[in-house]
């Protein structure tokens, strides 16, 4: 090993110890099912929540009028600004009622651009704590105050603005929707309300709700507050099964994004082909029925009533199993994968330090019976591993 490795090796070591090393593993996709070596395991880790890009009906009906060139390796602001994204921007204009539209290359993308040109020194970004780590980096990038407020204590929220509202130019609260590891929702009445009356940007993350509530609006439109929130940002690589990210809001920011969000201005755009294709998922199948939708929460409300005895984290179709060592959960991860279920351990820094899971997410091309033999090896985990705390 060269000499100047030694730092990163002895990092690497000190994630095996930790039971916290990741590692790629091949596999394949293969419809609600991971294929890997002879084992044909149902998938529980996937984000694609109406099962869209494994519908091969979808996927032809969609290729059979794709008549375009796959990619223009360019960015927008130079010679990419096919009409391929202007519908899409336009569709999502008039389906979620703004201004404006802009797309980016992932949500990863979208975040960090958001809040690196938003939010700059002197000003602060009131985050919930367990917001995702694109939009910290963002906060960091952008030079800005970060002020986490406990997850969902709006009380602590309150507090903090009232203490420091005054020190900034500009302020802006920031919170998912949607949480992506504890699946449960943010409170938009309570988050709308502070912002107007501490004269705040509210911006929402909405990658893990958009396409599947609020007809396919996302949850702030659901709870009827979309026309409140300046800024939403959401993903075309989860329930809508492409690829790709947006924010919508007012045409000043928009326009400021257009100027300023680095990850915009400096990256090639995504394929055309991917665009293409959330836009024709969009307009066929999620803004104009809900079935999938309402297939994929009558499989999350039987999931939680038969998991009721577990005290499960929140009320979505991601369903969180808490089991704290990242040991325990690698050992529960295995144990479903022997009985035919992909689930994989959740560990630091994807969660906060003691809280390792096995996060079971949840998706529409799964059926009821699929699930049944889930249940009880849940139960023998979480009761195992109660008693190993109790040991303690």
């Amino acid at each position: 090993m060269k000499k100047q490795y030694k730092y990163y090796e002895n990092k690497l070591d000190e994630q095996r110890k930790n039971f916290n090393l990741r590692t790629l593993t091949p596999l394949k996709i293969a419809s609600k099912y991971i294929l890997q070596g002879n084992k044909k395991l149902l998938n529980l880790s996937s984000n694609d929540y109406l099962a869209i890009s494994t519908k091969k009906d979808i996927v032809q009906e969609f290729l059979s009028e794709f008549n375009l060139p796959i990619s223009v390796p360019s960015a927008r602001l130079l010679c990419a600004n096919t009409n391929s994204y202007l519908k899409l921007e336009k569709l999502l204009c008039d389906k979620l009622s703004k201004e404006a539209a802009l797309l980016f290359n992932s949500g990863y993308h979208a975040n960090v651009g958001i809040y690196s040109a938003l939010a700059k020194k002197g000003d602060a970004v009131f985050c919930d704590k367990l917001n995702h780590a694109s939009i910290i980096d963002g906060i960091r990038l952008g030079g800005a105050d970060l002020i986490p407020f406990k997850h969902k204590n709006y009380e602590d929220l309150e507090s903090k603005i009232q203490r420091y509202r005054e020190k900034y130019r500009n302020v802006i609260i920031s919170s998912e929707a949607l949480f992506s590891m504890d699946g449960d929702f943010c409170d938009i009445k309570k988050l709308v309300e502070l912002k107007e009356r501490y004269d705040s940007i509210l911006v929402i993350d909405e990658a893990h709700s958009f396409g599947v509530y609020g007809n396919g609006k996302g949850f702030c439109a659901q709870e009827g507050f979309d026309n409140k929130v300046d800024l939403i940002m959401a993903t075309f690589g989860k329930a809508v099964g492409s690829y790709g990210a947006f924010c919508v809001g007012d045409k000043v920011l928009i326009d400021y994004l257009i100027n300023f969000a680095r990850s915009f201005i400096f990256s090639t755009v995504f394929p055309q082909i991917s665009a293409e294709f959330a836009y024709f998922v969009l307009k066929n199948y999620i803004f104009s029925s809900n079935l999938l939708q309402n297939k994929l929460l009558n499989l999350k409300d039987y999931v939680h009533k038969n998991l009721s005895g577990l005290n499960i984290l929140g009320s979505s179709y991601i369903v969180p199993v808490v089991l704290g060592d990242n040991k325990k959960a690698l050992e529960a991860s295995k144990l479903l994968y022997d009985n035919g279920f992909y689930s994989l351990a959740i560990r630091y820094p994807t969660v906060a330090k003691s809280s390792a899971r096995l996060r079971i997410s949840l998706n529409s091309a799964i059926e009821f019976d699929d699930l049944k033999p889930l249940f009880n090896l849940l139960y023998d985990i979480k009761q195992n591993t109660c008693k190993v705390l109790q040991k303690v």
